[in-house]
């Protein structure tokens, strides 16, 4: 039996047509992923609030806790934190958090109602890994223009000290800050707005 001769127009139309269901399998795969990134307005509704009382948290402390299965920061800051924050600010990709998530009543430099009290989610804006909390003032690893911030070891995306991601990280805007307010002058409702 003789071999069939090459056919260069068919073996190019099949990889073309391969390529091209890849690409679609992998959009397909990945959408969802990119959902779950977001919570959806009835997502955000139907979740219960949760208070905190933020009185009890001392001063350069990171509290952890958890509201619609995600991380939630609460950071006391201190006056010279709070300074740091204006010292990065050239080094910053979105120092004023147009691009960001965050409630009207955030739109600031803090990012916070209280200015020494910062809200956050805490899954970095990148693949959603949780960053480390980093308060050492330029640390040899991070560099002297560092004053104090969130890094993600996944992918090395970093943010100061009001979730504001720095210039040439993979992390395209800053950290989502939820909606939240204060119920009295020391309780903190996480997940509705006033």
């Amino acid at each position: 039996m003789a071999a069939k001769p090459f056919e260069p127009e068919r073996r190019r139309f099949l990889l073309q047509t391969a390529s091209v269901l890849g690409a679609v399998g992998a959009g397909m795969a990945t959408a969802p992923f990119l959902g779950y990134l977001r919570p959806g307005m009835q997502a955000l509704e139907a979740a219960d609030p949760i208070e905190i009382d933020v009185s009890k948290i001392a001063p350069r402390q990171l509290v952890r806790t958890e509201w619609m299965g995600r991380p939630i920061w609460i950071l006391h800051r201190t006056e010279e934190m709070l300074r740091g924050l204006e010292e990065v600010e050239t080094f910053l990709a979105d120092p004023d958090s147009e691009r960001s998530q965050q409630p009207e009543s955030c739109k600031n430099r803090y990012r916070s109602i209280k200015p020494e009290f910062f809200v956050a989610v805490g899954l970095c804006t990148h693949l959603a890994c949780s960053p480390t909390y980093r308060p050492e003032v330029a640390p040899p690893d991070l560099g002297p223009e560092w004053r104090g911030g969130f890094f993600c070891p996944c992918h090395g995306s970093r943010f100061d000290l009001a979730g504001r991601v720095f210039k040439n990280v993979p992390a395209p805007v800053n950290l989502a800050v939820p909606p939240h307010h204060y119920r009295t002058e020391t309780l903190l409702v996480i997940g509705e707005e006033a």
